[in-house]
């Protein structure tokens, strides 16, 4: 039993190798939990990173206002304020990706095992019924990964000009290198607009994908 749990724990570390992928799967299905299942709880994880991710670049750019703004005081403690910032919005940027990818896992691990059971089927209606649902629940799904890879996909235009501003200052603590700074705030400013507006749309596919998932 220990043994057992240990290679279940194992997996799900390693859950995007596809042999624990499976195994994962499989010990999940014989204590009850399905696919499905498992897919509506990561898609409502990738959500919630999402909303946190949202709030954390919102919070980011006040930062970064807040040093651009700086008027007097020590700039080696408002370096280590801003990299501070930049380093929990790489982390949650990661974690936006990572639940990204466990989201596709499950997703194609269900869609194949859906689309291997039909033939199983012994009364053609059945068989038709279940593979309307399949494609159903593969449309909606595309439209909801859509969402989630274009608001991913915003991350980086916001984090590599906030990455480049902490680095700049990290050599130039004046109150010149501040001012020049200032120019690139605009920019800033509509990339996180972009991110923000983004985010919220994945997240109203992911609530509407996991209402459909619990009615079904």
């Amino acid at each position: 039993m220990v043994f057992r749990s240990g290679i279940l724990f194992l997996c799900a570390a390693l859950l995007f190798l596809p042999a624990c992928s499976s195994m994962y799967y499989g010990a999940m299905e014989k204590v009850g939990v399905h696919k499905r299942d498992i897919l509506a709880d990561r898609v409502e994880a990738a959500r919630d990173s999402q909303q946190e991710t949202k709030e954390q670049f919102a919070s980011a750019l006040e930062r970064f206002r807040s040093v651009m703004n700086f008027d007097g005081g020590e700039l080696e403690d408002k370096y280590d304020e801003l990299n501070a910032v930049l380093e929990r919005s790489e982390a949650q940027a990661e974690e936006v990706s990572e639940r990204i990818a466990a989201v596709e896992d499950v997703a194609e691990a269900l869609f194949d095992e859906w689309d291997g059971e039909l033939d199983q089927y012994t009364s053609k209606s059945l068989r038709e019924q279940s593979r309307n649902k399949l494609k159903q629940t593969r449309s909606r799904y595309a439209k909801l990964i859509g969402a989630m890879k274009k608001a991913e996909g915003r991350i980086a235009p916001v984090l590599n000009p906030l990455r480049d501003q902490v680095l700049f200052l990290k050599h130039n603590l004046n109150a010149r290198a501040i001012s020049s700074l200032k120019n690139e705030l605009g920019g800033i400013e509509t990339d996180v607009t972009r991110l923000v507006r983004e985010m919220e749309l994945s997240i109203k596919e992911a609530d509407s994908f996991i209402r459909m998932l619990q009615q079904e």
